[in-house]
């Protein structure tokens, strides 16, 4: 794999890596074990860590 072009600053990686580590998890979860309340929930921080990667992602382009 070639080195990334722009590397990431420490805060952009975490951001990234907790986006990424909440994505898996949701992806093994038992979603209809969950209850509407765990549904909610899950959504909620998944739409939090990908406002937190589109952050990334416009400071990149800038």
């Amino acid at each position: 794999m070639p080195p990334d072009p722009t590397p990431l600053t420490a805060a952009q990686r975490a951001a990234v890596d907790f986006a990424q580590m909440d994505l898996a998890e949701a992806r093994a979860a038992d979603l209809a074990a969950l209850g509407e309340a765990g549904l909610i929930l899950t959504v909620e921080r998944l739409r939090g860590r990908l406002d937190e990667v589109l952050a990334v992602i416009e400071e990149l382009a800038k």
